[in-house]
Order: structure tokens, then sequence, then C-alpha cells
């Protein structure tokens, strides 16, 4: 109980068992500042791919090493993710004094100081677990506000339990909710702070993942008399709108026909006869192609999954099982054919094409289902927006290979096939936006004047606001020089480029004091998500 108590202050890394990338690496150390300087809930933010369960390996082991008495239950909702995260820990450690509680996996090692657990099965099984200092939920995003869900009772009875001392870390790759927005903001949230987020086009170009390339697609399905529950497309009807014969041939011949080169195929369908459905047509044009859906048995699912990781199975269409907790990196192609109004469900189903394998130069996303134009590029979602409508975007096809290019693109993100002078954009429409923000151009704004303000937020560390006028408009954007972790270094990269050569401030009131150091940026690059607008580059005269 006093380790639980002092912790924030006390606890340093221990040596990394793990030789972990530098971004990994970073997100353990921001976890170990932000637990230095605050008391609350934190976040870790990583795009599907990038190791999670190799950071939570490596935090926990190092947590342990600093304090031998410490427990740590590490929770997620899915029986892979279980088995993923506890392979992770026993490869930097064989020896770690880990176990599992999940009925999927038929093992109850609730004594275990590691424990590995299904919520399903543990939620009602806080008094047995009783001591524990360190809860890691994996998928935080998963976590409802509703005050009954299963998360939610069990960690209120375990803090109970721990005498209000208990620590929560969420991991995620979409740290927001449709029903409530960003996980870390609003009355009823669990997570306080985001205490690391790497960026997806960061990984991207720095090749730990591969880039997604949208096609145009001729078959787009028609959502417009589906209604919405609870902000997201009602089931029902959306399978009936969709689970058409000829829609399914129309968007299978397309799949065939960009698939031709690509070996491993993922669809996502829109219910559980549409997926049956889909499979079947992909078969009949001599696929290979199974089904997996929650009704699958257990054993038969296992199998049909271990094929098409090997390769034995060329494609696999599914409804609601393979968002999360699957990890297949050779995967080169996928497939939309599920509209959805949620934001994390677009973002997830997409990242399952994310990963990098050999051989894999990139991954094909046919998106029938309208998705890339009602949330944006997948690198720019915004939890904050809900959908921006059904309309089309600014994209020109590419006549040689039919990726989705930005109106304002000069060459093809695919093949490279030069575009004509600018009057023939007329001539192209696609149906969908590109799925990366790269392949929506943002803007050069020409700057006239830079204001600089201290900006004050509940609960929060005072940051600096810096007010850009271009025109007519005023773009914004915050340094956090209070702030840890991730917000700290991003303030400190922000005051390098303008003060080159100068010590980094300590405190918002120090950089106040000091912007006549700073250089005026002459253009801002400025790129739209939703209703807001990010801030990316900066050019100096």
């Amino acid at each position: 109980m006093q380790a639980a108590h002092t912790m924030a202050r006390q606890w340093t890394p221990a040596q990394a068992p793990l030789v972990l990338r530098p971004y990994q690496q970073a997100a353990v150390d921001a976890l170990y500042a932000y637990f230095d300087a605050h008391s609350g809930n934190p976040l870790v933010c990583m795009p599907t791919g990038t190791g999670k369960s190799i950071v939570i390996a490596g935090f926990i082991r190092s947590a342990i090493q600093a304090y031998p008495n410490c427990r740590v239950l590490m929770l997620t909702h899915v029986r892979e993710l279980i088995s993923q995260n506890f392979a992770a820990l026993l490869k930097a450690w064989p020896d770690a004094p880990a176990g599992i509680y999940s009925a999927g996996l038929g093992r109850r090692d609730i004594n275990a100081q590691i424990l590995f657990a299904g919520i399903q099965s543990i939620h009602k099984r806080a008094y047995q677990v009783q001591a524990a200092h360190l809860v890691i939920v994996d998928e935080a995003h998963l976590i409802s506000r509703n005050e009954s869900s299963m998360y939610r009772d069990f960690l209120a009875q375990l803090d109970d339990i721990n005498g209000g001392l208990l620590k929560v870390i969420g991991t995620t790759a979409t740290p927001y909710r449709l029903d409530s927005g960003l996980l870390h903001e609003g009355e009823d949230r669990i997570f306080t702070d985001i205490a690391y987020n790497v960026p997806m086009l960061d990984m991207i170009g720095q090749g730990y993942l591969c880039p997604v390339i949208p096609k145009r697609t001729h078959t787009q399905l028609d959502t417009s008399g589906v209604g919405t529950r609870g902000g997201e497309f009602i089931p029902g009807q959306l399978e009936r709108a969709v689970d058409k014969s000829h829609i399914n041939r129309s968007a299978v011949d397309e799949i065939v026909r960009h698939g031709q080169d690509r070996k491993s195929w993922l669809v996502f369908c829109s219910g559980l006869d549409h997926a049956h459905h889909i499979r079947d047509e992909i078969r009949q044009r001599g696929i290979t192609c199974e089904t997996v859906t929650g009704e699958t048995p257990k054993d038969e699912r296992d199998n049909i999954l271990a094929a098409f990781k090997a390769g034995r199975l060329r494609a696999v269409t599914n409804m609601n099982v393979l968002t999360t907790g699957f990890d297949s990196p050779a995967t080169d192609l996928i497939a939309l054919i599920r509209p959805t109004k949620s934001v994390s469900l677009y973002v997830q189903m997409v990242g399952r094409g994310t990963r990098i394998a050999p051989d894999k130069l990139d991954c094909l996303v046919l998106d029938f289902a309208g998705n890339t134009a009602r949330h944006g590029p997948i690198d720019t979602v915004d939890g904050r927006v809900g959908p921006k409508g059904e309309g089309d975007a600014p994209t020109r096809v590419c006549p040689e290979c039919e990726a989705i290019n930005h109106a304002s693109a000069r060459q093809c993100i695919d093949c490279g096939y030069v575009f004509p002078l600018p009057e023939s954009k007329l001539r192209t429409v696609a149906a969908i936006n590109p799925v990366l923000s790269t392949q929506a151009l943002p803007q050069w704004l020409d700057v006239q004047i830079v204001r600089y303000a201290a900006h004050n937020k509940l609960d929060k560390p005072t940051s600096l606001k810096v007010t850009y006028q271009c025109g007519l408009v005023w773009h914004t954007e915050w340094s956090c020089f209070g702030h840890v972790g991730y917000p700290r270094t991003k303030a400190e990269a922000w005051w390098r480029q303008r003060a080159p050569g100068t010590p980094i401030p300590a405190t918002t009131a120090e950089a106040l004091d000091r912007t006549s150091e700073l250089r005026t940026p002459t253009q801002i690059q400025v790129r739209n998500v939703g209703k807001f607008s990010d801030i990316i580059g900066s050019k100096f005269a």
C-alpha cells in the first residue's frame, strides 16, 4: 500500500529489459515523467502496429525492479490481446512472476504478482484480487462512461479496496469514443491526461508502419435511409441497406480486380449474413476465403486466422471481431464494406493494414462505405468532432491506377503518374477522401501578426497560447512548457526551431518573458481537422 502512495514520486526507470525502439523508450520515459509530476491516470497513445505490448512489458519490468512488492494488473477485453501482452512480457523477462486470469484461455492465476486478465472473467473478482497498485488497460477506448460498466465497476471496487491509491494507465491507438469524445476530457473520465502520443505519419516516415493507399471504388453503399442510435448506424437497418446481391457482386468484382497482386485480403462487413454473402462471392471467383464472426466457434476461428496469417488462406471476411487485438502484418488489402460513424472503429479497421512485413510495400484500402469522406484521413481524425457528412471530397483519381489523390496533387501517390494542368481537375470525381493527410496537402499561409499569451485550463498547467493572423483568419497553437512527457517534448522542439541555441524555458511564464528571443515565421502550414485546424509546419525568412 505504501508503494502505491509513493510510486508517483519515487519510480525511476530500471535498465530496459528489451532493446526498445526510440519512440517506445520515449513512451516508457514519459510515463515515469508523468508520475513524477502528477497524480492522475495517464494515457499512452500509439498507432496500431507500433508495439504497445513491448512498451507495456518494458514499463512493467522496470516498475517491479524499482518496487519489488508492487502488484500490477493488466486488463483487456480480447483473449488474443491477453496472450500477446503476456508473451511480450515473458520474452522480455522469462522469469516474470506473471500469470493469466481468463476463462477463454483456461487459466485463473488470481494470485500472480503481474496478472494479465480479461475483464469479462475478472470483473466480479475484485475482492479476490485484493492488493493492486497499478492497473494497465489495453484498448482503453473501450471503457464506457457508464458507471455500471464492467471496467468502471471493477476499477471502482479495486480502488476502494486499495484505499483510493490505485493508479490506472490506459493504452490505445484511438483516445476517443463515439459516445463521449476524448477519453481524458469530461466530468466522468477515468483518464486525466495524455502522457505520450506518437503520430502515425512519424511512424510511416520512419519505416515502422507502411503507407496505406486508397483506390477509387465505383461501387458505393447508400446509407441515406439508415437510422442512427447512440451515434452509430442502427445495425439491422444498415445490413438490410447494404447486403444486396448486386452490390455484393459489384464490390467483390472490384476487390478481385484491384487485389490481383495482393496476397492477404481483410474484409470488414456490415452484419453476420453480409459477411457470409461476401465470402461466398469471393469464393465463386476461385479465391480461398473464410468468415469469422462472434458466433464462430473458438477452435474454428483460431484455425482460420492461423491459416490467414500463414498465407494458406487469401481472404477473410468478418463482422466486428477483427477490429482490435488482431495482428496479421502481411495484410496488404483492406476492404471496407462497413459504413460507420465511429471514428475509433474506422481507424481501427484501416489500422489492421499498417503493419510492416517482408516484401510488403503498402496496404491498399478500398472504401466502399464512404468512411474516409465521413471522417477524413486516419492520421488526423479528431475525437472532438462528429462525422463530417456524406459529401464528396476535393479529390482526383489517377487515370492509370485509380488511386485517390488530393485535388492539389501534381503526381499520383501510388504509381507516380503526372497529372495534366489544373484545368483537367473537373474531369475526375472521386467518392471518398484520402486515407492519410499527406494525400490531402495542407495549406501554407502567410503570417502577418503573431501574438503570445498565457492559456489557463482547469486542473492543467498553464500553456503558451500562440496566435497567428493569416489574412482575415486567426490560427492558434499551444506550447506546453509546464507539462511533462510528450507535450513538453513538443514544446522544446517548438522553442528550438524559433530560438536556436538558447536555453529551453522551464515554465510558460519564463517563455512569455522571453518571447523577444523568438523568430517570427513568415508562413505556417495549416491542416484542417473537422472544424479545427492544426499548425503542422513553419517557414522562416
